[in-house]
């Protein structure tokens, strides 16, 4: 294969079972098909069938069956599909799409593939079969610069496979290259260290902003809460009220509360949430997603929250349009997880960020943007990692209500958003990456 040589290439992309990871391998595949390349999008067949329907005609869905395994619920093939003590049953069952991947490979004889860091066998499927690999890895270049590549024991469980963290090395030993969602110009320290880091050719892909809402087909604009998308993307019947809500409410007054899917909040974190949202004082969409285990929505909230802040605050249970709530001009801030997909969108819209981080690369994620100085995090309590209404009501007020510091944060998260929508920087990355992967020579 050759640097220079015009040809399209035939690219299979293979992402994790989770929302967070199956969007921007759907947004990466379609910026190479609009170059020309044909792309081959691997997933189980109730995910392909979740995704926005409208795709680039040179992206091609391919459903592989998920394996059964005991103990997994019927129509689980996402982590949004369980709680979080049931995912070592769904990174089991992955391990069954090895030997159809495999045959797919065999059958069609792409010239790259590019999997997530948790398809390990996948990258050995690919290694066997001397097809050149790239690891996308999804989180910020700062996340890696703090971990690292991890150490661990080569053992893999037999009755459940290897961990995430075995996955993630075994992963990375057999790929190719590594590429990264990241780029250079937000990231300028981090960056440069990550050939070092993992031992190899390493492409910053740029941060795969979905487009943005309103524009276009908005096929990867609804973006949800977390969890699964409708198919077709934008926002439905069903978002009329909110939609309307929204409408209603002043320029720049919303505070738009999302945690994704996976935050690991008990009922006493939650109504700490509620309540230092109603002592901050401020309007505020919340989607909520109700707890693991709780079946009546009015037991999720304090007793008479909805009533004392009714006028001001929503919240809504279940899905909503991410990013076509984000760029509402009403909201002024958004209350975020800080996992890096939620915190590219939020920078895309230019939303200084209160930032509350469970696990994962999220608290590197609040780091960056902290030091970026476009929000501030909740209080933690050094010991166990919990967090009060006064934390809560305290940071929000710092990024939208108080004059002297929201400016800051208002006027930075604005430079942060010139980068995020700067399509030239992210068109040169996907560029060279292109570039590098023509390069490799077997």
């Amino acid at each position: 294969m050759d640097a220079d040589d015009s040809s399209p290439l035939h690219i299979v992309v293979f992402p994790w079972l989770a929302f967070g990871h199956l969007l921007p391998f759907l947004e990466l595949a379609e910026r190479l098909a609009d170059r020309g390349h044909r792309l081959s999008y691997v997933s189980t067949p109730r995910n392909i069938s979740r995704l926005p329907q409208a795709v680039a005609p040179l992206v091609d869905l391919v459903s592989l069956p998920l394996p059964r395994v005991d103990g997994l619920p019927e129509g689980a093939e996402a982590t949004t599909d369980l709680p979080p003590d049931k995912y070592e049953l769904l990174q089991k069952a992955s391990d069954g799409l090895a030997p159809p991947f495999a045959a797919f490979l065999d059958a069609h004889k792409p010239d790259w593939v590019i999997l997530d860091s948790f398809h390990y066998l996948a990258a050995a499927a690919a290694l066997d079969r001397k097809v050149p690999s790239a690891m996308l890895i999804l989180c910020s270049a700062a996340t890696s610069a703090l971990f690292g590549l991890p150490r661990v024991s080569r053992d893999v469980r037999q009755d459940i496979g290897a961990s995430l963290v075995q996955r993630f090395m075994f992963t990375c030993e057999s790929c190719t290259i590594v590429a990264k969602r990241c780029c250079v110009e937000l990231e300028p320290e981090s960056v440069p260290l990550l050939s070092k880091i993992f031992g190899k050719p390493v492409s910053p892909i740029g941060l795969l902003p979905p487009p943005l809402a309103g524009v276009g087909t908005l096929r990867r604009s609804l973006r949800t809460n977390g969890a699964a998308p409708a198919a077709g993307g934008g926002h439905g019947a069903d978002d009329a009220p909110l939609m309307s809500w929204l409408d209603r409410q002043p320029a720049k007054s919303v505070v738009f509360v999302a945690l994704g899917s996976e935050a690991p909040l008990s009922r006493v974190l939650l109504h700490e949430l509620a309540l230092g949202l109603e002592i901050a004082g401020t309007r505020f969409l919340w989607a909520l997603r109700k707890p693991d285990g709780v079946l009546d929505a009015d037991i999720v909230l304090p007793p008479g929250f909805e009533e004392r802040t009714h006028g001001r605050g929503l919240v809504a249970l279940g899905l909503v349009p991410q990013t076509t709530i984000l760029a509402h001009a009403s909201v002024c801030a958004f209350l975020t997880h800080c996992g890096w997909s939620s915190t590219i969108e939020g920078m895309q819209y230019g939303h200084p960020l209160i930032m509350l981080p469970f696990f994962g690369d999220q608290g590197p994620n609040a780091r960056l943007m902290e030091a970026k100085k476009v929000g501030v995090q909740v209080a933690r309590n050094d010991k166990d990692g919990s967090f009060d209404r006064e934390g809560v009501a305290a940071a929000v007020r710092a990024v939208a209500v108080e004059e002297e510091s929201s400016t800051v944060f208002a006027a930075n998260a604005r430079k942060l958003q010139e980068l995020v929508t700067d399509t030239a920087c992210h068109d040169r990355c996907i560029d060279e990456f292109i570039r590098q992967m023509r390069s490799y020579k077997e």
